[in-house]
């Protein structure tokens, strides 16, 4: 795993490559903000409309943030049901846990974490 936040001289598109057992995944562009490889050993009827959730943007920051903080009030107002609700948050939370072990200790951590 490579991370920066600081490119020369100026900031370079962001992406994030999952290689499974089952499949591949790569989403980069200059916000993260497009599919740019999905492929799985077996189909889904979602995987037609991935490429749909690729969005043009001019910014790295994207278009994101106003959505989703338009869905955390609407949630809390009782307008809407939250799109990624706190069970769902923890899996992003395992994931970096077990990047930041993986680091400290020299190993590969398999998930999900045993407390």
């Amino acid at each position: 795993m490579n991370v920066t936040m600081l490119t020369y001289p100026k900031n370079l598109e962001g992406s994030i490559t999952i290689i499974g057992e089952k499949g591949t995944v790569r989403v980069g562009g200059l916000a993260v903000n497009e599919i740019q490889h999905w492929e799985f050993k077996e189909s889904d009827p979602d995987d037609d409309n991935v490429i749909k959730a690729s969005d043009q943007t001019t910014s790295v920051y994207g278009y994101g943030h106003p959505l989703y903080y338009k869905n955390v009030i609407d949630a809390l107002q009782g307008k809407a049901d939250p799109e990624a609700d706190g069970c769902e948050n923890l899996h992003s939370l395992e994931i970096l846990t077990a990047i930041y072990i993986s680091s400290r200790d020299g190993k590969r951590v398999s998930l999900p974490l045993e407390y």
